[in-house]
Formats: C-alpha cells, structure tokens, sequence
C-alpha cells in the first residue's frame, strides 16, 4: 500500500497503526482547505485494507486543532466566493466528518493543548478519545458570527441535545475531564507521556479484536441509526452471517476452542 504524499499532514505507518500528525503548528493546526483535502484522500486510501487497524489523529506542536482556518474565511470566503461556493465549501467539511465517523478502521484521537470548533468536532468523531487534563475545549464559532453548522450534528450526537445547545450557545471553556464528563471524550491523562501509554493500551486492547469484524460492526451501528428497527437487524444479520462464514470468523472460532490466540492478535 502506497500512502498519498502530503504537505500539511506527516504520516508514520507502524505495524497495523497509521498516526496522522496535523502539521501546522504555526497555526495551531487549523483545518486548511488543503489539510482536509489531504486526509479525505488518506483515509479513502486505507479504507479498504484490513492490515491498517488503527489510526491514530493527533497534532504537532502540543496542539490538537484550532478548528477552521479564520484567515483563510477572511481572504476566501468573505473575499472572492459567493453565497452558494461558501455553501459548497462549508458541505465539503460535513462530507470529511462523516468519513473519519465512518471510517472502518478504530480511530484513536490524541487530544493536548486544545479542540476548538472543527477541532472538538472531530474529537467528538473518535471511536475512542484520550485526551489530557489541562486540554481546553471551546465550540467557538457563535462568538464569531457564525454556526457550528457542519459539527453540530456529530457533536449533538455525541454528548446530546441539552450539553450540545449549551456548549453551541454559549461558546463555554472546559477541560479534559469535563470532556470525559460530557462524553466528548472517554479517557483523560494528567499528562502527555500518560496520553501515549493510555493510546498504546487502546492499541492493544484492538489488537484481540478481528479487523473485518470491527470494521463490520460500525457498519451495523451506523445502519441502526439511519434506517428502521427491522431493516437494521436484517442488515446486522447478513453482516453476522458475511462474518460467521469468513476466514476470520473461522479462525476466532477454531482459536476459542483451541484456547489460544487467533491469529490476528499478533502483529505481523
């Protein structure tokens, strides 16, 4: 597999692990056009190989994201688009939320320094985020004149209708534990080097699990929320049944019987 090339994001392929660094520490991280560009192609190019189980998101600089990229609003959308290209452009931001949502690889998000609109939104996108104690988290995008509008529903859906019109509302400050207290986040590190040992844990704990098996079951759960009960279950059973009758779900079987560990617990 060849990873794209890539300017404002570094990417480290380790075993089954990609770590996507944000690479614009001058920035603070802000999502540019092309630093969104650069991950919808990355992630489109693992999407379908089962020997990249885990990616990992985080940003260089001992900051995770600012968000979007205010000068860039300034000098291109207020500048020399009109209504409907900034329509256009702010669209394209939902599309990449909801492919790293989507995305069939577990996906870690790394979170230090701070998550500040789009970048609390896509922390909010994590099938699991650790994230320090001192990390500050803002939706600031009311305090500027303009919505949340792309975030708001993977944010909504992630900590619910109450904390979300709250949070959207008011523009609030909090911390990594309130992340974890409002379900932004799952797990909070007094410190960086804690961070690390935390993801490593997660990485391990996704290791037991088979790829296709995980990568199915997202599936399943974002089906369940689009589609009616019955529908979904029928989708959930020719999922089981794609599964049960797979080289995987052989070899999970046969090892649980065996009493040993099935083959893809190990890294190759």
């Amino acid at each position: 597999m060849k990873l794209p090339d890539t300017n404002e994001l570094l990417l480290a392929l380790q075993g089954s692990v990609l770590h996507i660094w944000f690479n614009r520490p001058e920035t603070r991280n802000a999502l540019s056009a092309e630093m969104a560009a650069e991950l919808s192609e990355v992630l489109d190019a693992v999407r379908d190989d089962r020997s990249v189980r885990t990616i990992v998101m985080r940003g260089k600089g001992g900051f995770f994201c600012a968000g979007g990229n205010i000068k860039g609003f300034k000098s291109s959308m207020q500048g020399n688009m009109d209504h409907d290209e900034v329509a256009k452009s702010n669209r394209e931001f939902g599309d990449l939320m909801t492919k790293v949502n989507e995305q069939p690889q577990v996906v870690i998000m790394l979170v230090e320094g701070a998550a500040i609109g789009g970048g609390l939104g896509l922390a909010c996108v994590g099938d699991v985020t650790i994230v320090t104690r001192d990390a500050r988290f803002r939706l600031s995008e009311t305090s500027l004149g303009i919505p949340p509008a792309q975030i708001a529903p993977f944010v909504t859906e992630r900590v619910g209708l109450t904390q979300a019109r709250r949070l959207m509302l008011t523009g609030a400050y909090f911390k990594g534990e309130q992340a974890v207290e409002y379900g932004i986040a799952h797990r909070v590190a007094d410190d960086v080097e804690q961070l690390v040992q935390m993801c490593g844990e997660v990485i391990g704990q996704i290791m037991k699990c088979a790829p296709n098996a995980n990568a199915t079951t997202k599936s399943i759960i974002f089906q369940s929320m689009r589609i009616p009960r019955a529908m979904a279950l029928d989708f959930a059973a020719k999922g089981f049944a794609d599964c049960m009758l797979s080289d995987e779900g052989r070899e999970g079987v046969a090892a649980f019987i065996e009493k040993r560990p099935a083959n893809w617990s190990v890294e190759k």
